[in-house]
């Protein structure tokens, strides 16, 4: 496996892991408060996930997890282009994080989310999971950048059966007929003329051992 290809992998599972943990980060439980409404009534507990406090995340990591397949499948300025891309997914995620978890964006999540009005109380963050979702969004930045500065260079998917192309070549290139020769085990990179030439060559050297020219 060559430095490219071991690059563009590690790339593609950046992209996959930073996209997937801020999907993932972002349905958990953020924040905890309770909400005191005032009498002999108890107060209300409330619970903040990350999609009330940072929607933004949650969206970036679907994006991100949608983008995988394009740079997977693209080459060159395009893939480069996509890379940039991927790299805004994750620090507009980074963002919609530090913005969801301050102290007074906390504080009206609570107040909208809370079915009684009353005073916002007993605030507290678990920090556990934006910090996972912020290194999902940095991860998801790097992978973007890694990308929009090498990605150029990285193979293309099924690039492997470009070395053999070349203009003039009797081969096909629907890629239908590709896979049937697949199936039945033939090489698509080889030139269905190359095969023939070992035997006719073969039948010409018989044919003159056979019929020697008149001196």
């Amino acid at each position: 496996m060559t430095v490219r290809r071991v690059e563009f992998t590690v790339a593609l599972c950046a992209v996959a892991a930073g996209a997937g943990t801020l999907a993932g980060a972002s349905g958990r439980t953020w924040a905890r408060a309770q909400v005191n409404v005032g009498g002999p009534v108890a107060a209300a507990p409330v619970e903040l996930t990350g999609d009330d406090l940072a929607p933004t995340a949650f969206a970036m990591g679907l994006a991100g997890l949608a983008a995988l397949a394009a740079v997977l499948a693209t080459r060159g300025p395009v893939r480069r282009a996509l890379g940039g891309v991927v790299a805004l997914f994750g620090l507009a995620a980074l963002v919609g994080v530090w913005r969801g978890t301050r102290a007074a964006s906390l504080q009206e999540a609570a107040a909208d989310r809370a079915t009684a009005g009353g005073a916002v109380d007993n605030l507290h963050l678990l920090a556990q999971w934006p910090a996972l979702a912020a290194a999902g969004a940095l991860l998801l930045a790097a992978a973007g950048a890694c990308t929009l500065v090498r990605g150029a260079a990285w193979p293309a998917m099924g690039g492997r059966y470009d070395r053999h192309s070349a203009p003039g070549a009797a081969r096909s290139s629907d890629p239908a007929e590709l896979w049937k020769s697949l199936d039945t085990g033939a090489d698509p990179t080889v030139d269905p003329g190359s095969a023939e030439e070992p035997g006719a060559a073969a039948v010409s050297g018989r044919t003159d051992h056979e019929n020697p020219k008149e001196p």
